[in-house]
C-alpha cells in the first residue's frame, strides 16, 4: 500500500529517508528532533545539519542516516501556528511536498513521516492531518513511493483531532437502530429445528396440525412420518449447506472475473476520472489496481470499499459496487459506518479516513 499509518518510535522505523522537524539555525531542538539525534549519533548529525545552514519555514535538507535503519534523514523546517492567516499553511505544505521530491530525487522507495508542526510549532491536528492528507494523496498520483505516517505515544494520542469526534457523533446517533436491525426473518424454534445428520429438516415434535395429519393414539398403527412421506414444502427443505456454499463462492468468482473489472473500468470514465486519480484517492498501488482492471485478483471488502472512495460514488452507488463484487454494508461494522460517515458527506480520501480508522483502534481500509 502507498501510505500507512503506524504507532512507532520514528527512530526504529525502516525506511528509506526518516523526516526531522528541525531547529532553524542549526541547534538541536527538542521532542522529535532530540530522540532523531541520539539515535543517529548526535555528534556526526550535528556536524552534517550545520553544513546545510539556516533553514528558514519551508526550507528542507538532507544528511545522512548514521546509525538509523536508513539511508537519509530529510530536515524540514516547519512553521510556528498563529492564527491560520499568516501563510502557516501554505508554508507546511511545501514541507511535505519538498520532503517527498527529495526522497525521490534520491532513489529513495519508502519514506517516514511525523506529523508535522503538530507538536511545538502548536498546528491544530485536523488542519495539520488535512496538509498532510493533501500532499501524500497529490504525490502519489504522480510517484511511487512508500510512505509512513508515525505517530508516537500512547494509543490515547488522537491524530485527527476533532474529525474523530465528528465520526464518533455520527456513529452514536446511528448505529444503536443499525445494530438492532436484523437481515432475516425471524424462526419460531419451536416450530421446526436443524438436526446436522440429516439431509432435509427436521422436527422436533411433527408440527401435525400444521401439515394437516393426524397425530396417531396408543397402540394405533404407525404411519410413516418420515420427511419423504410429508408433503414438506420445498422451502422448509434443509439444504446442503456445502453445496450452497461452493456454489456461492462459484457464482461470486463469476461474477467477479466476467464483470468486477469492467464495471470499475466503466465508472472511472462514468465519471470522469482518471485512473491515477482513483488509485491514489483509494491508497492503492499502481501494481494492484492494474491487476484488478484485468480480472486478476479478487479484493477484499476494505478494497471494494476504498475503490467507492476513490470513485467517488454516493452512498446508494456504494451498495450496488459492493454488490458486483459479492459484499454488502453491515449496519454493526463501525469500519462501514466511518466509511459511509466520509461518503455521505463527500469527504473522498482514504488515507484520511485510514487516519480516523487508526484513530478508531480499527484496521484501515488499506491493511
Amino acid at each position: 500500500m502507498p501510505f500507512k499509518i503506524i504507532r512507532n518510535d520514528i527512530t526504529k522505523v525502516k525506511a528509506d529517508a526518516i523526516v526531522n522537524t528541525v531547529n532553524p539555525y542549526g541547534f538541536i531542538g527538542r521532542g522529535v528532533e532530540t530522540a532523531i539525534y541520539n539515535a543517529a549519533g548526535s555528534k556526526e548529525l550535528l556536524e552534517e545539519r550545520r553544513k546545510l545552514g539556516n533553514l528558514y519555514p519551508g526550507d528542507v535538507g538532507i544528511t545522512p542516516a548514521f546509525n538509523l535503519d536508513a539511508k537519509y534523514i530529510i530536515h524540514v523546517s516547519g512553521p510556528v501556528w498563529k492564527d491560520g492567516r499568516s501563510n502557516e499553511l501554505s508554508i507546511l505544505r511545501q514541507c511535505y511536498d519538498k520532503a517527498l521530491h527529495m526522497a525521490v530525487e534520491n532513489n529513495c522507495k519508502s519514506i517516514a513521516f511525523p506529523l508535522l508542526a503538530t507538536g511545538t510549532y502548536r498546528f491544530p491536528e485536523e488542519i495539520g492531518v488535512a496538509i498532510a492528507v493533501e500532499a501524500f494523496t497529490e504525490f502519489l498520483k504522480d510517484y511511487e513511493i512508500e510512505i509512513f505516517l508515525v505517530v508516537f505515544g500512547s494509543d490515547a494520542v488522537r491524530v485527527s483531532g476533532t474529525l474523530v469526534d465528528k465520526v464518533t457523533e455520527f456513529i452514536d446517533d446511528d448505529y444503536v437502530a443499525a445494530a438492532n436491525a436484523t437481515e432475516y426473518l425471524p424462526v419460531d424454534e419451536d416450530y421446526y429445528a436443524y438436526e446436522d445428520d440429516e439431509e432435509y429438516l427436521g422436527y422436533k415434535d411433527p408440527p401435525y396440525q400444521n401439515l394437516n395429519v393426524r397425530k396417531p393414539e396408543v397402540g394405533e398403527a404407525q404411519h410413516d412420518y418420515s420427511h419423504s412421506s410429508l408433503n414438506v414444502p420445498d422451502f422448509l427443505r434443509k439444504r446442503k449447506l456445502e453445496d450452497v456454499s461452493e456454489s456461492l463462492e462459484d457464482l461470486l468468482k463469476k461474477i467477479y472475473t466476467e464483470s468486477f473489472g469492467k464495471h470499475l473500468q466503466q465508472l472511472i470514465n462514468k465519471k470522469g476520472l482518471k485512473n491515477s486519480e482513483v488509485y491514489a484517492t483509494a491508497n492503492i498501488s499502481k501494481q494492484y489496481f492494474s491487476k484488478l482492471l484485468k480480472g486478476n485478483v479478487k479484493p477484499s471488502k476494505e478494497k471494494v470499499l476504498a475503490l467507492a472512495v476513490g470513485l467517488r460514488l454516493n452512498i446508494d452507488e456504494t451498495v450496488d459496487f459492493l454488490r458486483i463484487a459479492g459484499y454488502a454494508l453491515s449496519p454493526i461494522s463501525q469500519t462501514d459506518k466511518v466509511v459511509e460517515y466520509f461518503i455521505k458527506n463527500k469527504d473522498y480520501n482514504v488515507i484520511k479516513i485510514d487516519i480516523v480508522l487508526f484513530d478508531f483502534g480499527l484496521e484501515p481500509l488499506s491493511s
